[in-house]
């Protein structure tokens, strides 16, 4: 869920058009690695980065047609969001697959089996680094020429073991250096303020402020 305080500020109304099933293949984690940061992909090849950054291109458009669709029928401007993890050494996975990243292992879908499912494959794996990235998509109309496009990441460690109460998600095995604890170890309103999704909310209005208002 991203941080609606701070969307909720801007002076206009938006419909903000979450993910749904059918659209999670596209959405879950695509955004991942924007165009402007393949650098990120770290000691990963040319090939590796040139993928990730395709994925972001590919969510780009995905994410614009959402907003863009939720436009068209409600007659509002329209907000598409979407957020996942990354980690350096799965090539960028979860990726696509963040929601349902367990089942794939023979667990149900669900936080906790998300973060087991992650800790048994990343044993023995002495990279850590990972990354938590929100892309958000904004638009005043279905023809809007140029849609408003904000981008929030987030660069931590995979922890060894689960850390904290707060949050969801990948939340208690994301650990932030700039805290020196896990984003569900922080308090809810230091983790709005700083996660993914909050930098990306907080671009995303100054764009606003900047172009619409």
């Amino acid at each position: 869920v991203m941080d609606t305080a701070i969307i909720a500020k801007a002076p206009v109304r938006l419909l903000v058009a979450g993910m749904g099933d059918a659209l999670s293949t596209w959405f879950e984690a695509k955004a991942c690695y924007d165009a402007r940061a393949t650098s990120m992909a770290g000691g990963q090849s040319t090939v590796a980065a040139l993928s990730l950054a395709r994925l972001c291109y590919d969510t780009l458009l995905a994410e614009g047609e959402k907003a863009r669709f939720a436009a068209q029928h409600t007659g509002l401007p329209a907000l598409a969001d979407d957020a996942g993890l990354c980690v350096d050494a799965f090539g960028g996975l979860p990726g696509v697959d963040t929601a349902y990243y367990a089942t794939q292992f023979g667990y149900e879908k669900g936080d906790d089996t998300n973060v087991r499912a992650l800790l048994e494959q990343m044993q023995g794996q002495d990279n850590r680094r990972a990354a938590m990235v929100s892309t958000l998509v904004a638009v005043r109309s279905p023809q809007d020429p140029e849609p408003l496009i904000a981008v929030g990441r987030v660069v931590g460690e995979i922890t060894r073991a689960p850390r904290g109460s707060n949050g969801f998600g990948f939340d208690p095995v994301m650990f932030i250096p700039q805290f020196g604890q896990t984003f569900a170890e922080l308090p809810t309103e230091v983790k709005n303020a700083h996660s993914h999704r909050g930098r990306a909310a907080q671009q995303m209005l100054a764009l606003m402020r900047e172009r619409w208002f």
